[in-house]
């Protein structure tokens, strides 16, 4: 199934650059849980499809993936990568960090590590792959972590008489077969 971004590159830098404007600091393990957190949300918000071209390894810091791990290492990397987000993947963005970006590393790496994709990914060894269909499920039924409807809030905007309406992108229902 493709991402949503091209890169996993503009999501990080996205993160990076909204901390910036926040005058926050962004730790680089911050980045992944961050990262970790968007991904799983991304996959419950719209039925098992990535955010990022990315694949996220259990480590005993918790999850993180492994390209922007060895990249912000040292700092933000001096790439040029163009951040070209749609409205929808930019407004989840947004929910994701108004939800985790106020909370220290060390609360996140709580809440990632108990998170039992996490668990079963780090059972099968350090750099085992967190399947995003494991992530997905866990993120539903886990009641560690906050609920999808809590965490990405809807698109609301004003109808032509001023009357507040949900949006969202149009999905044709499915038929099933006769």
């Amino acid at each position: 199934m493709p991402s949503a971004v091209d890169s996993v590159f503009e999501i990080a830098f996205w993160f990076s650059d909204r901390a910036l404007n926040d005058n926050e600091y962004l730790q680089p393990i911050k980045l992944q849980y961050l990262m970790f957190l968007a991904q799983s949300y991304f996959a419950v918000a719209y039925e098992g499809k990535r955010l990022v071209p990315a694949i996220f390894v259990a480590e005993v810091v918790g999850p993180i993936e492994p390209s922007i791990y060895q990249a912000f290492t040292r700092g933000r990397p001096n790439l040029d990568v163009p951040i070209n987000l749609d409205d929808d993947v930019r407004s989840f963005v947004d929910s994701i960090w108004r939800r985790f970006g106020h909370h220290s590393a060390d609360y996140l790496a709580k809440l990632c590590r108990r998170n039992p994709a996490y668990k079963a990914a780090l059972k099968r060894g350090r750099r085992a792959e967190i399947d995003l269909t494991e992530m997905r499920d866990s993120f539903i039924a886990s009641t560690e972590t906050p609920a999808v409807d809590s965490v990405v809030k809807p698109k609301v905007m004003r109808s032509h008489t001023g009357r507040a309406v949900e949006v969202k992108a149009w999905a044709p229902r499915k038929v099933k077969p006769s």
